[in-house]
């Protein structure tokens, strides 16, 4: 069974920075493609960035170019995503997905349970 664990959320001040993990068990880590995504109350869960399997080809939203910064490491079976520069319109629940890749929630079959990240002004 494929489990993926989220943590590092919490709350800061707009301008710190946080990093956030995924523990992953269950699957052959280094297959699959991950990704992270977010969802603010009210809204549609939202695409954040998302990684190959070797770590060598990332993507980011607009909205997080230049801030945020999307690592794996599959010998630890770990996916990272680096928060700087957090603004206020960055809190939402995030969540980690792995599954065949891109921009939408449809490309992955699997889950956490999300970790909050809440940005104060």
């Amino acid at each position: 069974q494929v489990q993926l664990v989220e943590s590092g959320g919490g709350l800061v001040q707009a301008g710190d920075s946080l990093r956030l993990s995924c523990a992953a068990s269950g699957v052959t880590f280094s297959r699959p493609y991950m990704g992270w995504f977010r969802q603010a109350p009210g809204k549609e869960r939202e695409f954040v960035a998302t990684i190959n399997q070797s770590g060598e080809r990332t993507l980011n939203a607009e909205s997080v170019k230049g801030r945020f910064t999307i690592s794996r490491d599959n010998a630890k079976n770990t996916m990272y995503l680096q928060m700087n520069s957090l603004k206020p319109e960055d809190t939402a629940v995030y969540y980690c997905a792995a599954g065949l890749g891109g921009t939408s929630p449809l490309g992955y079959s699997y889950w956490g349970q999300g970790t909050q990240v809440t940005v104060s002004s």
